[in-house]
């Protein structure tokens, strides 16, 4: 089996300091790429950045906040004056503030919000230009079960993961021709952000190194795949992907007349997986011809 290389590439991870972030880092410097090493503690990424060093590689630490427009950029000018380019950004950073809805605060919205989703718009976005330049580029996202699925307590958290899909999408329809991917992965991995929610059985099965082979492979200039979301975890990858059903054309425009096709409408087969808004448009489209 020939080993899948990235010997040259830069690549910048954020919230490296930890878990599946730091598993990424270490994974992706295995392979010969040169890191910048993110993560709002400091002491952590230096680990890090430590560790790579010690393995033969090449690393920086940044404790740059992703939410904030000036340390996002900054990050990406670290790759950048310390590599001479940035090709790999991995966006990992996150946090958790749990409230049932009730009960949420503003600013508990606000900082999972500012974290998850504009750290991950930000720190792209810095990152975005210079791949465009370079023609190349492979942007990989974090979302979460909770944001495609939904979690009781976790409405900001939710929320921000499924925005991530929508600008993963769309990221991946503006990279097209610079021949830039975008894909998210939805984890399932025993960190310090879910002991709570496993055993301390499931440790080694969900370890975040059985995480990183996925980002390992979307990160490589062979995998042209984009636009597209992963389940990961335990050994096992699995696409998941927003699809829309038949439908059906309700006898006349009335909730009478939909509440007598209902199960029509919410009939899951056959279904289509559009391409872009377009695509799924064209269907209303074609049925005004």
């Amino acid at each position: 089996m020939t080993e899948l290389r990235l010997d040259g590439r830069i690549a910048v991870v954020t919230g490296a300091g930890h878990g599946l972030g730091r598993s990424h880092a270490l994974g992706l410097a295995a392979r010969g790429a040169r890191l910048v090493v993110n993560d709002t503690d400091g002491a952590a990424a230096a680990r890090v950045v430590g560790e790579i060093r010690d393995r033969g590689g090449l690393a920086v630490s940044d404790d740059g906040d992703v939410s904030a427009e000036d340390e996002a950029d900054a990050l990406i000018e670290t790759a950048v004056e310390s590599f001479g380019r940035v090709d790999i950004v991995v966006n990992n950073a996150g946090l958790l503030r749990d409230r049932a809805f009730k009960n949420i605060t503003v600013a508990e919205w606000d900082r999972v919000v500012g974290v998850h989703l504009r750290g991950t718009f930000l720190v792209t976005r810095a990152a975005f230009g210079h791949m465009r330049a370079n023609g190349f580029g492979r942007i990989i996202t974090t979302t979460s079960p909770s944001g495609l699925f939904g979690n009781f307590g976790q409405s900001n958290y939710a929320a921000a993961k499924m925005g991530v899909i929508g600008l993963t999408k769309t990221l991946a329809i503006e990279g097209a021709g610079y021949d830039i991917t975008a894909n998210a992965l939805a984890p399932v991995a025993y960190t310090r952000l879910t002991e709570d929610l496993f055993p301390p059985s499931a440790r080694e099965n969900l370890a975040p190194e059985r995480v990183t082979p996925l980002v390992l492979w979307l990160a490589h200039e062979d995998c042209e795949t984009t636009g597209e979301i992963y389940s990961v975890g335990g050994g096992r990858v699995a696409r998941v992907f927003v699809a829309e059903g038949p439908g059906a054309a309700p006898a006349e425009d009335s909730p009478e007349a939909l509440r007598d096709c209902w199960p029509e409408v919410n009939a899951e087969r056959p279904y289509v997986i559009p391409r872009n808004l377009s695509e799924q448009a064209g269907a209303y489209l074609r049925g005004l011809a």
